[in-house]
């Protein structure tokens, strides 16, 4: 009987900084800290992750402690590039797409046929933008130092330019972190507040993040009756395109308990087919019933303002927040073009 061969140990697992490693999280505030002492960036809307790096072997992993490396194959070899040959990086993977950063790329990497996978990686090569330096020396993590420290030793890294891997912006102006959040830029999900004398702490929520929210006028196209009861439920949002076709792009269910009577009576003396003339509502979600499944068609002559956070492709990636009626707003108003608004990728992409 032949030996069984002896299986190769991995550079990376001598690092010191083990690759199950929890990424140091935020926690969701209102406002940016006022006190001295903060150092405040942009946050990214991508995929969050570590690079690992031990000689020629790269890794990357995702918060969630799986590998992302398949699908990223253009990232592993920029990773391979720098002249440090031990790292780990904190960063997120973005995918540039015409002067913007495209989550819907990102999204369409996580895909299971290689060949697709590699014809991605040369029509949309993702970047890595680091943001934090956990390791530089084998066996020396960076953990304890400070994240002033930590961004000494990241920006040492960045010496010089590296194709596809960027170093994120920070300012530490208070005044100046705000405009960020004020320019309603699609590809920032809005800013991170980092202590500067912050230890890394894994998995732990001890950063602070503001997120970007934009508000848009939108035609209510449709509604839907809640599952309980024959209620109001949520409104179907639309948007009119460069030809007059009024296009779903969303919903809200953001609706006080005390408003659904008066709401609902208002809403059935405008039903009317077709209300949708261009993309209509897809299929509810596996936890609709079959009463909430079916929606009804208005006229359109109600119009709202919604808050959301995200748009994918010509839909809002999420529910949206009603925030007002507009019986002052016509609803042919309530064009694509709200959601156009200025890039915002990182420098050197």
């Amino acid at each position: 009987m032949m030996p069984r061969a002896k299986q190769r140990k991995s550079a990376l697992t001598d690092l010191g900084i083990p690759l199950t490693l929890a990424p140091m999280e935020a926690l969701l505030v209102a406002e940016l800290p006022k006190e001295p002492g903060w150092q405040f960036e942009p946050k990214w809307d991508g995929f969050r992750c570590l690079a690992f790096r031990a000689k020629g072997e790269v890794e990357i992993k995702a918060k969630s402690g799986k590998s992302l490396s398949r699908f990223f194959p253009e990232v592993l070899g920029n990773l391979r590039a720098p002249s440090t040959q031990q790292f780990v990086l904190d960063g997120e993977l973005v995918v540039p797409v015409g002067g913007n950063l495209s989550f819907d790329a990102l999204q369409m990497r996580l895909h299971p046929a290689e060949s697709r996978i590699r014809r991605l990686a040369r029509e949309t090569p993702a970047i890595f933008v680091a943001f934090d330096c956990l390791l530089r020396k084998s066996r020396q993590p960076l953990l304890e130092r400070s994240f002033e420290e930590r961004r000494a030793a990241l920006e040492a890294f960045f010496a010089r330019d590296y194709q596809g891997i960027s170093l994120t912006s920070f300012t530490r102006d208070q005044r100046k972190a705000k405009t960020w959040l004020a320019r309603r830029q699609l590809a920032l999900d809005g800013v991170i507040a980092k202590r500067l004398d912050l230890p890394y702490r894994p998995g732990k929520r001890v950063m602070l993040k503001v997120k970007c929210l934009r508000t848009a006028d939108c035609v209510v196209g449709g509604f839907r009756y809640a599952s309980s009861d024959r209620l109001v439920g949520s409104l179907l949002l639309g948007l009119y395109d460069d030809a007059g076709l009024l296009h779903h792009v969303g919903f809200t269910s953001a609706i006080s308990a005390k408003d659904k009577p008066a709401l609902t009576a208002r809403l059935e003396k405008l039903i009317a087919a077709p209300g949708f003339t261009g993309d209509v509502p897809g299929a509810p979600s596996r936890w609709s019933t079959e009463r909430s499944a079916a929606w009804q068609p208005l006229k359109p002559k109600l119009v709202v303002e919604v808050r959301y956070d995200h748009v994918n492709g010509d839909r809002f990636r999420h529910g949206t927040r009603l925030v007002r009626w507009r019986p002052d707003k016509s609803p042919r108003q309530c064009t694509f073009e709200q959601l156009s608004t200025p890039s915002a990728a990182p420098a050197s992409v």
